[in-house]
C-alpha cells in the first residue's frame, strides 16, 4: 500500500540513516516528502526547510534526536498522522505520551528494518 510518509531530519549525507530511508522508501514506491534545516534533495525528493503543514501524511518517520524534537512536536500532532516511527536513537516517552493523548500511534521501530522485512505497510 502506497502511502505519504514524512522523513524528518533528511540529509544529503550518504553515510546517515535518514537518507538511506529516503531511498529505501522511493525504492519501495512510497509517496516520499522531507524535511530538513538544510536545503537538499535526495533521489529527486526536494528537502523542505519549513515545516509542511499538509495534513494527508499517513506516516512520519523521525531521525532527530530527543534533545532536538521540541520544536517539531506540536507541529508533527497537528499534521494529525496515521503513525510516528521514532528510529533508534529518537526515542522520546513524554512526546510518545503526547502522541498518544492525541489518538496518534507511533512505533519505536527501525524505518529500514520495516521496509526490507515488509512490515513497513500500516
Amino acid at each position: 500500500m502506497k502511502q505519504n510518509v514524512l522523513v524528518i531530519g533528511a540529509s544529503e549525507n550518504p553515510e546517515r540513516y535518514a537518507f538511506k530511508a529516503i531511498q529505501l522508501l522511493l525504492e519501495h514506491e512510497q509517496n516520499v516528502s522531507a524535511f530538513g534545516l538544510k536545503k537538499g534533495n535526495v533521489g529527486g525528493v526536494e528537502f523542505q526547510t519549513v515545516f509542511p503543514k499538509e495534513q494527508n501524511i499517513d506516516t512520519v518517520t523521525l531521525y532527530v534526536g530527543p534533545q532536538n524534537q521540541g520544536n517539531y512536536i506540536q507541529p508533527i500532532i497537528d499534521l494529525k498522522p496515521k503513525r510516528v516511527i521514532f528510529n533508534p536513537g529518537t526515542e522520546n516517552a513524554a512526546f510518545q505520551n503526547k502522541l498518544t493523548a492525541s489518538g496518534i500511534a507511533f512505533e519505536e521501530a527501525c524505518t529500514l528494518v520495516l521496509l526490507h522485512t515488509n512490515q513497513f505497510d500500516l
